[in-house]
């Protein structure tokens, strides 16, 4: 078994494309998912699979979402380890814990170029920093996430690839949900 966090793209936002927990995590089990627990209704979901491709993970859990909700959503599973190593790599880290809803996380479904990121002129606010690691832009947002222009539709335009955006409390909080899953830290 493995465990994996999915990230599911615009689903419970703003009241649009609400689906209720417990009807998502019934429908992720009808999958064979097991451990599955969603965190706070907000598209974040843990589980374990005997699965380990993780873009085989994702298609499938696209693919269900439409059938059992009339809902097309773009998923992005990392398995746990990696979702680790995004927590561990951030530039930016909070060292107080009450600055955790300053940061971010903006997850892209695929790996972009460092030289594409380093070329653009990020629309930066005062204070405001931005770093890319991987396949994760790494945001520090002093004036709120809602007032920056760092936001999804910037990076998916400026890079040309799908993102979703986690504040770094929830970033953390499934972090402790995967090392809680049954043997997520087996080989």
């Amino acid at each position: 078994m493995t465990a994996f966090v999915a990230l599911l793209r615009a689903v419970n936002v703003g009241g649009r494309k609400r689906i209720g927990g417990d009807a998502l995590r019934a429908s992720f089990e009808a999958l064979g998912l097991t451990g599955v627990v969603s965190y706070l209704q907000s598209g974040n979901l843990v589980f374990s699979s005997t699965q380990e491709d993780s873009h085989a993970l994702a298609d499938a859990l696209e693919a269900k979402l439409a059938a059992d909700f009339g809902q097309e959503a773009n998923v992005l599973v990392l398995p746990a380890k990696e979702f680790d190593e995004i927590v561990r790599a951030n530039p930016l880290a909070p060292r107080a814990a009450k600055a955790g809803s300053l940061y971010h996380a903006t997850f892209l479904f695929r790996h972009v170029p460092e030289t594409l990121f380093a070329e653009q002129q990020l629309p930066l606010q005062e204070g405001e920093k931005a770093a890319l690691v991987g396949r994760v832009v790494y945001l520090y947002c002093p004036n709120g996430y809602g007032k920056s222009g760092l936001n999804n539709a910037y990076f998916e335009k400026a890079l040309g690839a799908r993102a979703t955006t986690r504040n770094w409390r929830t970033v953390r909080a499934l972090q402790a949900l995967c090392a809680k899953q049954p043997l997520a830290a087996a080989p």
